[in-house]
């Protein structure tokens, strides 16, 4: 559906207003044309205008373009998990804090989950319409695509491999094992209609002893873990994609940049970067023996560099610095 600014109506609900006055405009990429009117609302300094759309092809440089640079975008997550604990009126420090840590690590961070009494099959129910909402809106009519099937394939094989680096390459092989015909190039595209939904985000590689940013095998990330769930079943054995996913989603809502980390042969799972300061963090389910304590402290070592490295994971107790690589209980992390 498509609505229509009146320029002339709106400017007469001002009359008579004193003092600061603001015009609210959700879900603007639905409005024809809807530029104009802003950049002429501006012009006449009609009012301070927040505007709001659930499409990222919108908040990019098509926006810059569109309003001539006069804007300020903020960006705008589902809960984190702090914030899910004040949902639930749950103190971040008490004994109920790690029961919902399994709750959000279950449900995600919509808010409309906490009008349920419980989380349970009902919350699922609702997880699954929001995802189709989106799905069928968001994505399958606005991109006019047909083959609805193959959309499905798609972001199934993205959420089973949470964590995992993947290439369009490999999810269209995958999908022609599973007689789907694709391309390459198809698969790019259905990659960036979800990226413009915010269903999922694309996690570059930089190479840290080169210093350079790699042009391929990225990772994707899940803008909400329940959305997962009300697409696919939740299933214990992805829980180290999925607390990644968590700390991907913790480090954007303090305002960082990410990056995944190579360093020859190894991996890094996150460098956050936000103005001059820079964190390597690997994230573990639990340092269960020396071969997973290596595996997760190694490439930290190596970092010769004196910026701060941290290791993130479950376990309740493990040696706060070792070789000046700090550990943290992620659910701690999570809520300091």
């Amino acid at each position: 559906m498509k609505f229509f600014f009146i320029p002339i109506k709106l400017k007469n609900k001002f009359d008579g207003i004193k003092g600061k006055k603001y015009l609210f405009i959700d879900e603007v990429q639905e409005i024809k044309a809807w530029e104009k009117a802003v950049n002429s609302f501006l012009t006449e300094e009609l009012a301070d205008i927040i505007i709001t759309g659930s499409n990222a092809r919108l908040f990019s440089s098509q926006l810059a373009t569109l309003l001539s640079g006069r804007f300020i975008e903020i960006p705008v997550y589902l809960l984190c998990f702090k914030e899910f604990l004040e949902f639930r009126k749950v103190d971040p420090h008490s004994s109920a804090t790690e029961t919902e840590f399994y709750n959000y690590l279950k449900y995600g961070g919509l808010p409309g989950i906490h009008h349920f009494d419980v989380l349970d099959d009902s919350v699922n129910q609702y997880l699954e319409s929001i995802f189709n909402t989106v799905l069928l809106k968001d994505i399958v009519s606005r991109n006019n695509i047909r083959d609805i099937q193959q959309l499905e394939s798609i972001i199934r094989f993205v959420f089973d491999n949470c964590g995992s680096i993947v290439s369009s390459k490999r999810i269209a092989d995958f999908l022609k094992n599973q007689k789907t015909s694709t391309t390459v190039d198809t698969v790019q595209n259905y990659l960036r209609y979800l990226q413009n939904a915010f269903i999922v985000y694309k996690v570059s590689r930089y190479d840290v002893k080169g210093l350079r940013h790699l042009e391929y095998l990225e990772k994707i990330y899940m803008s909400d873990i329940g959305l997962r769930h009300g697409f696919i079943v939740y299933k214990e054995k992805d829980i180290s994609g999925l607390l990644e996913n968590i700390v991907f989603l913790e480090l954007l809502h303090r305002g960082y940049k990410i990056h995944i980390g190579k360093l020859n042969d190894k991996e890094i799972d996150f460098i956050a970067l936000k103005d001059d300061n820079k964190i390597y963090f690997q994230v573990s389910y639990l340092l269960a023996d020396k071969n997973v304590a290596d595996r997760e402290f190694g490439p930290l070592r190596e970092i010769k560099d004196n910026y701060r490295k941290i290791v993130l994971s479950l376990d309740k107790y493990y040696p706060a610095n070792t070789e000046g690589i700090e550990w943290m209980n992620l659910i701690e992390f999570l809520v300091t």
